[in-house]
């Protein structure tokens, strides 16, 4: 009797054993969405025993990750797609494994700006939110501009018409703090400068937000923010045509194509867009001509290349300061405009090696053209006079970057880049233009490590520049789980971090002097500006995470910032110098939710209190120490609400910015922009499974502000249109 309960219980653990521990030639994966469409650039990690990591991939066009012969088990896959919640599923004997990823709201849901690689957003460390290609579809933006100002914390200030100079403040801080990066480009001016408002998003697969300094990933000017934007991959074997057009009020009209797929070990997109409008008013008209290309190919199951370009050439009326508060007090200008011609490119060799090891390889180049004209001046204007603004910048390099999983609990991200920024820039009714040009060697490198329920990230860059000399930067930020909750209340999570960031001086205020400009005296001796930052937060889920209440206090200290100081007030001439330093803190209260299973709401409040600390030299007693930073309110609050469905889906989007001071700069004594709310409204509905039509209303209240004093706002605007589909699945 023993001899036969032995042998049957060895039986029984000898099957168990082969359910588990068995071998496997080939396994492949495929990750789709909701949609049941294919997910590309989802990296997908071969576990074994929960911990080990085997072998990491990034799925092709047609959403594949293939891994070879691996031994024995039991394996586990996780999957780790930008836009989506992770997953993590057991691998039983099957060569073929297909992984659907559902959507979650923001703390779940994975991103990649807050460390340089896929976590969930509530493992980045830092305040991460994002815009996925539906939320993007379904809001129709004319720029990038339009959807960022619905993200949390995001103070957006325009010029009131389209194609007006746009800026973004974020956590107090300068308009110049924020890193903009698309397709791995950066695509700021040397010195953080970046207009938002003519940054078309077509066929942007999705935009990440991140707050808090993060120079110590991106270098320079990510002093307050990052700003990221991907372009979508083609994905379905029959190719895919779609074109449309729309049209509103103020005689506005888009036209679009794209034609995209993936067959084999090859994907591609091709599209472009054109866009006009005359605008509201005098001098308001704006077009812009859109046309890029991602297309990659898959060198062999481990090794890929992505070739990426964008260009972009847009002409603006400039009507400048006129309408304050409501008040007409001088006429807009009726014949000074902008011209803006830009051309990125990327080429990425993304090598996936074993045991856990990813290695990226770019190029890249970003050239920039800009040109403002007025030909005569105004005199019925104030301080109008004749000018013409002309830069020519190029931004060429190279960048390796390096992942290893050490295990499920540990990465590692290393790298290096060289820049070399090159550019001609001044006003040419003054002279020629004044060239520059500086070179910068960073080094970075991050550890990710979760211990129980305690998460830490630390890492540094090392920054050699040719022009100011060699700069350190440190970061660390903590997150600890601290209750894990039940139904009702599903976890409590609080959060620490802290960074130093630096933002490089521009190459006029470097570089530009007499002669040509009369006016000013270069300065090869001018240092980057630099913050001091720290935050802690805290996350408290609901109901399984259904529902999440978030908070977040910040403090910066920017100091070493750059004024221009009046050396010789006879002849106005004066030299930029480190002089300034000033205080933000505040505070971030966010819900976001996953009300239905399609309909997700992000909304928060943000509380900011700005001071100027130290200004020797300063133009006007809004500068004064003890002054607030000017265009920073110390009360804001954004919504969106968006349902993302099968058949038709739709958006709420709203924005709040309270009273913030501001000045005319011109004399007529105006010394705030009073605060006022937006909103906007958009959808679309599927007429037949090839034909969709859809519709966009923005400032639906039709109220009359100004984001900048002087510079009145679009009033309500309208666009509807109709888009095709041909081909595809």
């Amino acid at each position: 009797m023993r001899i036969f309960v032995t042998v049957f219980l060895g039986l029984i653990l000898s099957g168990a054993a082969s359910a588990t521990d068995f071998k496997v030639k080939v396994l492949a994966v495929k990750v789709i969405d909701p949609q049941s469409a294919a997910v590309a650039g989802a990296q997908v990690s071969l576990l074994r025993g929960q911990t080990k990591v085997v072998a990491t991939q990034n799925t092709s066009a047609e959403g594949l990750a293939t891994f070879h012969p691996v031994g024995a088990g039991p394996f586990q896959i996780q999957v780790l797609a930008p836009g989506f919640a992770a997953e993590t599923i057991e691998v039983s004997s099957q060569a073929e494994l297909t992984v659907s990823l559902h959507l979650a709201t923001a703390s779940e849901t994975v991103v990649v700006s807050g460390t340089r690689t896929p976590v969930p957003g509530e493992a980045a460390g830092s305040d991460v939110d994002a815009l996925s290609a539906a939320q993007l579809t379904t809001m129709q933006p004319t720029a990038a501009s339009d959807a960022i100002r619905f993200l949390p914390g995001a103070i957006v200030n325009d010029a009131g018409q389209r194609g007006g100079l746009t800026s973004l403040f974020v956590r107090g801080g300068e308009s110049r703090y924020n890193k903009v990066i698309v397709d791995g480009v950066t695509i700021n001016e040397p010195g953080g400068t970046f207009d938002f408002g003519t940054l078309p998003l077509d066929q942007a697969d999705r935009v990440e937000f991140v707050r808090g300094a993060q120079s110590t990933l991106y270098g320079s000017d990510a002093m307050t923010s990052v700003v990221q934007a991907w372009t979508r991959t083609g994905s379905t074997r029959v190719p895919e045509l779609i074109f449309g057009a729309d049209g509103g009020n103020f005689t506005t009209a888009k036209g679009y194509a794209s034609l995209a797929g993936a067959r084999g070990r090859f994907d591609y997109n091709l599209f472009g867009s054109e866009f006009n409008t005359n605008g509201a008013g005098i001098n308001n008209a704006y077009s812009d001509s859109l046309e890029g290309a991602n297309v990659g190919a898959a060198l062999n199951d481990r090794t890929s290349l992505r070739i990426r370009f964008r260009h972009s050439n847009s002409h603006a009326g400039v009507a400048g300061e006129w309408d304050f508060n409501n008040s007409p007090l001088q006429p807009p200008d009726p014949s000074d405009w902008s011209q803006l011609n830009d051309l990125l490119g990327s080429a990425e060799l993304a090598i996936a090696a074993p045991s856990g090891w990813q290695h990226r390889f770019t190029g890249f180049d970003y050239l920039y053209r800009y040109n403002e004209l007025n030909v005569n001046g105004d005199p019925a204007r104030v301080f109008d006079f004749p000018s013409h603004e002309v830069d020519h910048i190029n931004r060429a390099g190279f960048e390796y970057q390096g992942d290893y999983s050490e295990r499920s609990w540990a990465h590692t991200t290393f790298g290096y880049r060289v820049e070399n920024e090159n550019g001609f820039v001044g006003n040419l009714a003054f002279g020629s233009q004044t060239h520059g040009q500086r070179l910068s060697n960073d080094l970075y490198a991050q550890q990710l490590v979760t211990w129980r329920s305690l998460t830490v990230i630390a890492g540094g860059r090392f920054v050699h520049n040719s022009a100011f000399g060699n700069i350190g930067l440190p970061r660390v930020a903590l997150t600890w789980q601290a209750v894990r909750g039940g139904e009702l209340f599903s976890g409590t999570r609080l959060r620490f971090s802290y960074a130093t960031a630096f933002k490089e001086p521009r190459l006029e205020e470097t570089f530009n002097g007499i002669p040509p400009n009369p006016f000013n005296i270069p300065n090869p001796g001018l240092k980057p500006e630099h913050t001091r930052a720290f935050e802690a937060g805290l996350q408290q889920d609901f109901l399984r995470g259904k529902y999440v209440f978030t908070a977040t206090y910040f403090n910066n200290l920017f100091h070493d910032q750059i004024n221009y100081v009046t050396v010789d007030p006879v002849n106005f001439v004066g030299e930029y110098t480190n002089v300034n330093q000033a205080l933000a803190h505040g505070a971030e209260i966010g819900v976001q939710a996953k009300v239905r299973s399609r309909l997700f709401l992000n909304t928060a409040y943000t509380y900011t209190s700005t001071q100027i600390l130290e200004n020797p030299a300063p133009i006007n007693s809004l500068y004064n120490p003890g002054q607030p930073l000017l265009r920073r309110p110390r009360h804001s609050a954004t919504l969106l609400l968006s349902y993302l469905g099968s058949r038709w889906g739709g958006n709420i989007g709203g924005s709040f910015v309270g009273r913030r001071p501001d000045s005319d700069f011109l004399g007529f004594g105006i010394d705030h922009a009073a605060g006022y709310v937006r909103a906007d409204f958009g959808g679309w509905y599927a007429l037949h499974p090839r034909v969709t039509a859809y519709a966009n209303v923005e400032n639906a209240l039709d109220r009359r502000y100004n984001e900048v004093v002087g510079y009145p706002s679009l009033p309500l605007n309208f666009r509807a249109g109709l888009r095709f589909r041909l081909g595809g699945e």
